[in-house]
């Protein structure tokens, strides 16, 4: 459970300032798209320490896929980054998260 914790935290982290992460752990302040990936990899975190806090690991997918569609629908909307693999991404999470959603209702 402590590294449950421990990781989830570390994923706010990223997901708050992930320069700020970046240059304690590597002594560089991260810029550019070293940003948004940082917060997808916080995310993943997150995401791995919901699924050791509750020992299962369709609830980690779960909540990996749900904020990640969120995260890269704001991108493509609201941050102007619009890779040609932005929007089919956001359309395989979406529908992976209705999957998993229906999984772990039915577990």
């Amino acid at each position: 459970m402590i590294a449950a914790v421990g990781e989830a935290t570390t994923g706010l982290a990223l997901l708050i300032d992930p320069s700020l992460v970046g240059l304690l752990l590597l002594g560089e302040a991260l810029t550019g798209a070293a940003i948004p990936i940082t917060r997808v990899a916080g995310i993943a975190l997150i995401a791995l320490g919901s699924a050791c806090w509750r020992n299962s690991p369709a609830v980690g997918m779960l909540t990996y896929s749900t904020v990640v569609t969120l995260y890269l629908a704001y991108l493509g909307l609201a941050g102007g980054l619009t890779g040609v693999l932005l929007w089919p991404a956001v359309a395989v999470h979406t529908v992976l998260s209705i999957v998993l959603a229906r999984e772990t209702r039915a577990a």
